[in-house]
């Protein structure tokens, strides 16, 4: 068995299956794509490629954010200014949660009867520092305004 830090990222694992099977199909030996990520796991000397996923060098991308960080950015529509209470990226998943505390409450009902006010929220983001619900509007439910970052609008 490979020592994982020879091992490649899943992506470039995915890409040799591709290739793989492209080059079998052109030969006429079609493989699935299912087949060929376990031939490329026998390649690499695992037994299956469950296995060989497990054992990829591949480490999750750090969170855009950390616990302490000062932030703003809109919620629900609203600008805000607040602080990362929380920050950690989730397994197997391109995905963040965040635990944000604004520093002003906002108000999240839209109705003058009565409202409803927000200190902390705690939420999924991507690498983009937005959430991936939305607003009816197509805005999305947060969306923090990173450095290097341009804000886009209902993205």
């Amino acid at each position: 068995m490979s020592n994982s830090s020879s091992i490649p990222t899943i992506d470039i694992l995915k890409n040799q299956a591709k290739n793989l099977r492209a080059v079998r199909a052109e030969q006429g030996d079609a493989v699935s794509h299912s087949r060929s990520l376990e031939l490329v796991a026998h390649a690499f000397g695992f037994r299956d490629w469950n296995t060989l996923r497990a054992a990829s060098s591949e480490a999750p991308l750090p969170c855009p954010v950390a616990a302490g960080e000062r932030v703003n950015g809109q919620y629900l529509g609203h600008d805000f200014e607040g602080e990362v209470l929380s920050a950690k990226a989730l397994p197997e998943t391109e995905q963040y949660q965040v635990g944000v505390k604004f520093d002003e409450p906002i108000d999240v009902v839209k109705f003058d009867s009565f409202s409803a006010c927000r200190r902390r929220v705690c939420l999924k983001i991507n690498r983009k520092g937005r959430t991936a619900e939305k607003l009816s509007s197509g805005q999305p439910h947060l969306v923090l305004n990173l450095p290097g970052s341009e804000r886009e609008e209902g993205s």
